[in-house]
């Protein structure tokens, strides 16, 4: 089926969604940091700008300076659960998992790097001065597929359009091969997608509100590769999006490595853990959430040792010994 919008007169005809009060924050937020010169976009980050707000990227960037997290940290991330990236709480950054999402594919995880989409309430003044200025700079019809062509391997199409089911599916079967067989990695759209009997049919990782049989209607780009409001969780361009059957967690660049650190030890803890049941001479508080007897605690700690390695083990300890 097309994923083509309905035809200006059936837009024109729908009734637009209420305004939010947190929507008209980030607009304004929005505008302040865009200057006069930007391309494109009503609302997008310059390279300079991309650069400071995600100052604390360690890895490469995009010709954009979208931060470009390494495929081998990316597929360290795939054999993460959404409980071992919780410590990110403590750490400044709550409000980073959403749940209540459609689930694709409940067991296939999502793991690939976050390019944003912001999709507004569709008003003819700032579409019609957006569809000039973008026709000037010599691009074609500016819409949602101008960030779907902008996908790159691993990348992970992240939409906010507000929950929005009315606004039609983002999506249907076309553009979800297109994503699938460009990025490999899926999707993550804070409304609907349509053609769901068709996208299911794709090895696609998606999470989504609802689906829908009509096209994208009645809304507007005002940014592509800002940040964005998915649930409750800002979303940054270059976050690390994880997605499981519990929901989805957007992880800040810069502490990618140590929570798949922390988590090579969660695993190494568990398997010790499970170990020591088989022998079926222990209860479960003897040994779980930790041991308690110092030789339990000696044995432990020499199994850890040799599955990280000594200098793994080294740097276990003097993190350890720093909280």
């Amino acid at each position: 089926m097309s994923d083509l919008p309905d035809s200006p007169a059936t837009i024109a005809g729908l009734k637009p969604r209420a305004r939010r009060p947190w929507r008209t924050l980030l607009v304004l937020l929005a505008a302040l940091l865009v200057p006069a010169s930007s391309q494109a976009q009503v609302f997008n980050w310059t390279r300079e700008q991309m650069l400071k707000y995600t100052a604390q990227n360690p890895y490469e960037r995009f010709p954009d300076g979208r931060p470009k997290v390494p495929d081998s940290i990316l597929e360290k991330v795939r054999a993460l659960s959404a409980e071992e990236v919780l410590a990110i709480a403590s750490r400044g950054y709550p409000n980073q998992f959403v749940d209540g999402m459609q689930v694709l594919h409940p067991g296939k995880k999502l793991v690939g790097r976050a390019l944003t989409l912001q999709l507004m309430p569709l008003r003819a003044d700032v579409a019609e001065t957006q569809a000039a200025e973008w026709k000037a700079k010599g691009g074609t019809r500016l819409s949602h597929q101008t960030a779907i062509d902008m996908l790159e391997p691993g990348d992970v199409f992240v939409v906010d359009v507000a929950g929005s089911i009315g606004s039609g599916g983002i999506i249907g079967d076309n553009l979800a091969y297109y994503i699938w067989k460009t990025a490999g990695a899926g999707f993550v759209i804070d409304g609907a997608i349509r053609d769901l009997e068709g996208i299911a049919a794709f090895d696609l990782a998606g999470y989504f509100r609802g689906a829908t049989p009509p096209a994208i209607r009645n809304v507007m780009v005002t940014g592509i590769n800002i940040p964005i409001r998915i649930g409750n969780t800002t979303v940054l361009p270059g976050d690390v999006v994880l997605g499981d059957r519990e929901g989805v967690y957007f992880i800040p660049p810069h502490l990618v490595k140590d929570i798949v650190d922390a988590a090579d030890i969660t695993h190494i803890h568990d398997e010790w853990t499970r170990l020591k049941f088989n022998e079926g001479k222990y209860k479960s508080s003897e040994i779980y959430g930790s041991p308690r007897d110092p030789a339990l605690i000696k044995e432990y700690e020499e199994y850890l040792k040799k599955k990280l390695g000594a200098q793994r083990y080294e740097e276990y300890l003097k993190r350890k010994s720093a909280r």
